[in-house]
């Protein structure tokens, strides 16, 4: 057991890179699972059951993204995903499919730690600790129920839908603002720790994919509305 008690998986093909991470991590207290590949990454996942892990887009076989879409069918642990600095379309298609952040290589160590800090304050259990007395209980997105005392997405048959740390953000702070008309800085300010920085289109990625899950068309959304010029909107 690691000293502060989070297990991450390390996952990239490049040893130096793997190595270096793991090393200052370790050196940190963190409980390090090294992998070189996506095949290793789902063994450790269903065997360690880790708190984050990190992923490298760009590795031969099953790819990042590949590997991403498969643990996303079982699994709401917070990835972080490594990308080429320029590929911001990895980004893109990375944030769509689930992913809670995404880091450019070369890797600062000191901002993956901090971005590991921010994603492990956003996982689903701890932000049910910490939601305000005002927010506790349910809310109801249409037909689905969010539970906020245990961060959970439930359909109208009572099923559970699967929603990563920074969904379940989203929708929390949509229930608290309720009819108010939020900008994309509100949102992040809101749904992130400050000091975090995305790409522009990180937000509207974000709810497209909760739209995807809450409405019953997400092509003409009556749940989160965008409001033209200005943000989005839950609720009259």
């Amino acid at each position: 057991m690691s000293a502060n008690g989070y297990k991450i998986i390390v996952c990239d093909d490049e040893p130096h890179l793997r190595e270096m991470v793991a090393e200052y991590l370790n050196d940190r207290g963190y409980e390090i699972i090294e992998s070189a590949g996506a095949k290793t990454m789902h063994e450790a996942s269903e065997r360690h059951s880790p708190d984050l892990v990190i992923l490298d887009i760009n590795m031969p076989g099953e790819d990042g993204l590949t590997a991403l879409r498969n643990l996303r069918n079982n699994s709401d642990v917070p990835v972080i995903m490594l990308t080429a600095a320029s590929e911001v379309v990895d980004r893109i298609v990375g944030l769509e499919m689930g992913a809670d952040d995404y880091l450019a290589k070369p890797v600062d160590l000191r901002e993956l730690e901090a971005r590991i800090k921010a994603a492990l304050r956003r996982r689903p259990g701890a932000l049910a600790e910490q939601t305000s007395p005002k927010t506790k209980g349910s809310v109801q997105f249409g037909l689905c129920r969010l539970d906020l005392d245990s961060a959970q997405l439930f359909d109208v048959e009572n099923n559970e839908i699967a929603i990563t740390a920074m969904e379940f953000s989203l929708l929390r702070v949509f229930s608290e603002n309720a009819g108010r008309v939020l900008n994309r800085d509100q949102l992040l300010e809101q749904a992130h720790d400050r000091g975090w920085e995305p790409f522009d289109r990180s937000i509207d990625l974000r709810i497209s994919r909760l739209r995807r899950k809450i409405e019953t068309n997400p092509t003409k959304p009556e749940i989160i509305r965008t409001v033209r010029g200005i943000g989005y909107v839950f609720g009259s």
